[in-house]
């Protein structure tokens, strides 16, 4: 019985996320100008509002969790084979609203790190081949992350994806109420379409559980137990941090995502440059398409995991390789390492006292470049190390990799003055 709880469950994390998303809105401000300081209110002054914010923001993780878990369930147990393939088929797309509505529901918090993560996902979006620039500009409503963003998401989080989740929900539990819950499965019990529904009814007279109260029992302590586990992490953690408005001018922020929206930037990003424009538009709709296929390519025959191992080991291979992702998402040695600090006296190579060198160690942290770059063990991997880099390149070919930036490196000959400039490829000059 407690096999069949996650999808009560699932339904119960929507429903909670229903009704604190509508008590939230009664005082969130839809508007670039006063959503961050009405999230501000909400989590500062608003009586329970700081509860609120982080049911919300953990019944969401529970959500995606829940519903990933459930899938797996069905998935290893067959339970998509006839009369239940278009069960599956609504639960793909319940999967995908699902982790649409928490990407979302990140800019609305219209914080940097919410803003700037929507746009990475949009520049992601944007380099698929030929529809790319019009699938962005849908996303986010123009050629830049604004007010129109803001409004747009709105609409995506509040009133579009819940408004599908509801037709797909009810369309799922039309489907489990006309088809019935599947049976456990027992090795050797094949599924037979012709002779299926009558021996379902059969089977369900012998060996049937009332949903009530029965089967209610389970899905009510299960859900007790979600709700007391999201409250445990919102009295221990509190709701979402936020971390400033958001600002344009503003390099001091690190973009990371929610965790289950990690795995997907971490693909990206470590996915070879020559094939990502490729893999961002052919990956997603074969995942889709695959999911979609399954119970249409496997609709009859055996049920039991003992008998078809390979749907476990799939399973591990997909756990595997997610919790793999999610890893790598959160130590983003890719992304710039905006905590670092400034190259310490000691390790700056200066054998001359030359104070323009000085001044270029200072200009390294002060203009970014040790967020991305290491030196002796301090600064960011996203780019090359720099430690020795005077061993490498001559003070023309440091100043020109500046001016010109190249691969994700930008370009800073609008940044520096030459005075600047100078400096900088003095320093760098005498790294060796």
């Amino acid at each position: 019985m407690w096999s069949y709880v996650f999808g009560s469950g699932t339904l119960f994390c929507f429903l909670l996320q229903v009704i604190t998303g509508v008590s939230l809105s009664l005082l969130y401000q839809p508007s670039s100008n006063n959503a961050y300081q009405s999230l501000e209110f909400i989590t500062n002054k608003a009586k329970f509002g700081n509860v609120l914010r982080g049911i919300h923001y953990f019944g969401a993780s529970g959500m995606i969790i829940l519903v990933g878990v459930h899938m797996m369930r069905v998935y290893i147990t067959a339970s998509y084979k006839f009369p239940r393939e278009m069960n599956w088929i609504s639960g793909v797309f319940l999967l995908l609203l699902t982790i649409f509505m928490g990407f979302t529901g990140q800019l609305l918090r219209w914080d940097s790190n919410g803003v700037w993560s929507s746009v990475v996902a949009a520049e992601q979006l944007g380099r698929i081949p030929l529809v790319g620039k019009y699938m962005a500009r849908l996303l986010i409503g123009g050629d830049t992350i604004g007010g129109q963003s803001l409004s747009r998401f709105y609409s995506y989080h509040v009133f579009i994806i819940p408004a599908l989740m509801f037709t797909f929900i009810g369309l799922h539990l039309y489907l489990v109420l006309r088809n019935g819950i599947s049976e456990p499965p027992k090795a050797g019990r094949l599924v037979n379409p012709a002779t299926y529904r009558q021996w379902y009814k059969i089977f369900l007279k012998e060996k049937g559980v009332p949903f009530w109260p029965n089967a209610v029992i389970g899905d009510v302590l299960f859900s007790s137990v979600i709700i007391m586990i999201i409250l445990g992490l919102v009295f221990i953690f509190g709701a979402p941090a936020l971390n400033g408005p958001p600002d344009p001018s503003m390099v001091h922020t690190s973009p990371h995502p929610d965790w289950y929206m990690l795995p997907f930037f971490a693909l990206f990003a470590l996915m070879p440059k020559r094939i990502e424009s490729i893999a961002m538009m052919l990956g997603p709709v074969l995942t889709v398409v695959g999911l979609l296929a399954i119970p249409f390519l496997s609709n009859k025959g055996e049920r039991s995991p003992l008998k078809r191992p390979w749907s476990m080991f799939g399973v591990i291979i997909v756990l595997v390789f997610v919790t793999s992702l999610l890893v790598l998402g959160l130590k983003a040695p890719w992304s710039p390492k905006f905590e670092t600090k400034a190259l310490p006296l000691a390790v700056i190579k200066n054998s001359n006292g030359d104070t323009s060198v000085a001044h270029g160690a200072n200009l390294f942290y002060v203009k970014g470049c040790q967020y991305c770059h290491t030196m002796h063990d301090y600064g960011g991997k996203a780019g090359p190390n720099l430690t020795n880099v005077g061993n490498r390149l001559s003070k023309d070919e440091l100043a020109i990799r500046i001016v010109n930036g190249g691969g994700n490196m930008p370009a800073y000959g609008s940044i520096l003055n030459k005075n600047e400039l100078s400096n900088l490829v003095a320093f760098l000059a005498a790294q060796k």
